[in-house]
């Protein structure tokens, strides 16, 4: 590739990032982070990306292969290594997330489970039941039963649970619907770069775009992805409960498949 392709897509490249870095900008400012915060976070992502290059090839880089790799000054990387920063919390991990997902399921399949005896002696089917499966018994349902009620998602009335909400969407919960948009986003992004610099086989990432709409036009095709999307939520939810369920020494991949529809007026 001769010098001036090279500056061509460097610049596309450069572009393409400036687009999807937009957003998140939009997001940090609105909610308070300042040019300090992203600077950090900025030179801890190349190190840790820089990092994995290296590693991809057998290498545990030092602190001058890292700085040739990043653009970073051998002060920031010594600084960086010296007090590396703390994970954020993980959505896969939210026994709240599993027990609404699995409930969710089983209401499709009968509308009437959407309200349920919290526990019970009987044998029937219960919140406690539920929470215990998608927990796995690590943690006691009526812990799992109060995040839900604090997200707004569940409410109890005389002794029953009532699910309020057709998915886990955490809406009464800043925190958990940013790492919400963390987990998805970062998927989403992932499988398009994936795809870009082919590092595995081409993995689904497709769009369909329009434009000379009215705002009315855009909230029908809304709905109508909304439905699709209900019913393909459904049937994925079914298999991946029983792959998961089903006995096998290799469980170490995972999967998230998402949609989104997207409206601007401009």
């Amino acid at each position: 590739m001769s010098s001036a392709s090279t500056q061509d897509v460097g610049l596309v490249a450069l572009d393409a990032c400036k687009r999807v870095l937009r957003p998140v900008i939009r997001l940090a400012l609105s909610l308070g982070l300042k040019h300090s915060h992203l600077q950090r976070l900025l030179t801890e992502l190349l190190l840790d990306e820089g990092t994995h290059l290296w590693r991809e090839q057998s290498v545990e880089p030092n602190i001058s292969q890292l700085s040739v790799t990043t653009g970073l000054n051998r002060k920031a990387i010594t600084l960086r290594v010296r007090a590396p920063a703390a994970d954020a919390p993980y959505t896969e991990m939210s026994a709240a997330a599993k027990t609404v997902t699995l409930w969710v399921q089983l209401r499709e399949d009968n509308p009437a489970l959407q309200s349920l005896p919290v526990s019970a002696d009987d044998g029937s089917l219960t919140f406690e039941a539920i929470a215990r499966r998608a927990s796995r018994g690590n943690l006691h349902h009526r812990a799992i039963l109060e995040e839900l009620i604090r997200l707004d998602l569940v409410e109890v009335l005389d002794g029953r649970a009532i699910l309020k909400t057709s998915s886990f969407v955490p809406l009464a919960d800043l925190r958990s619907m940013l790492v919400v948009l963390g987990d998805n986003a970062h998927d989403h992004l992932a499988a398009a770069v994936s795809n870009v610099l082919h590092d595995n086989p081409p993995m689904l990432e497709r769009a369909i775009y329009a434009r000379g709409l009215t705002l009315e036009d855009c909230d029908v095709i809304q709905q109508l992805v909304r439905t699709r999307w209900s019913a393909l939520q459904h049937e994925l939810a079914a298999t991946m409960t029983r792959a998961v369920d089903a006995g096998s020494a290799d469980k170490t991949a995972r999967i998230r498949v998402g949609i989104y529809a997207f409206t601007d007026k401009q």
